[in-house]
């Protein structure tokens, strides 16, 4: 009983602490692509590719028809 209870709050965390925006994203970086200050990441599911100053990947989808954020 003790971990069916476990695996439900796990699978409920999971939702919760999941960020929808780009769940269907699979950001890679591209090192030879970076410029001065700028870090270049692909996405393997709809292959856009955005530059973020932050050295992160993208918090916005390309694929959901928003622009990334580069900060």
């Amino acid at each position: 009983m003790l971990i069916v209870v476990g695996l439900i709050i796990a699978f409920v965390l999971v939702l919760i602490l999941s960020n929808r925006r780009t769940r269907n994203c699979r950001w890679r970086a591209d090192r030879r692509q970076d410029r001065d200050g700028q870090s270049c990441y692909l996405c393997m599911a709809c292959g856009a590719r955005v530059f973020t100053s932050t050295g992160k990947p993208p918090l916005d989808c390309v694929v959901n028809g928003r622009d990334a954020k580069e900060d």
